[in-house]
């Protein structure tokens, strides 16, 4: 199963009291940039982020969920009706996570 691009805007509407937000879409599905480097993506209309230690101070109780099959489990995010929740998450999450290598 695919995403909805509906989804897809209720997601970028939810964050958009950050600035330098992202998407790319692959086979159906969006990952999610902040400032550049991968935070998360939505999978078949779930928005899951990358397990760091400071995502899993914010949700302890976040769900682990396999985006696709051959993936790496990633949290959960129940509490997306919450923007400054997602504003707290995104900028705690950010320092953790490796700028994308450059491509030669």
């Amino acid at each position: 199963m695919s995403s909805s691009k509906e989804y897809l805007e209720f997601v970028l509407e939810q964050l958009s009291e950050l600035t330098d937000i992202t998407y790319r879409a692959m086979m159906g599905e969006f990952i999610i940039y902040y400032q550049g480097r991968v935070i998360g993506g939505i999978y078949d209309d779930r928005f899951l982020v990358k397990e760091t230690k400071n995502a899993r101070k914010l949700m302890p109780d976040g769900a682990l969920e396999l985006p696709y099959e051959g993936a790496k489990k990633m949290l959960l995010v129940e509490n997306i009706e919450d923007k400054a929740f997602l504003k707290e998450l995104f900028e705690a999450m950010v320092g953790e996570l490796p700028l994308p290598k450059k491509r030669k």
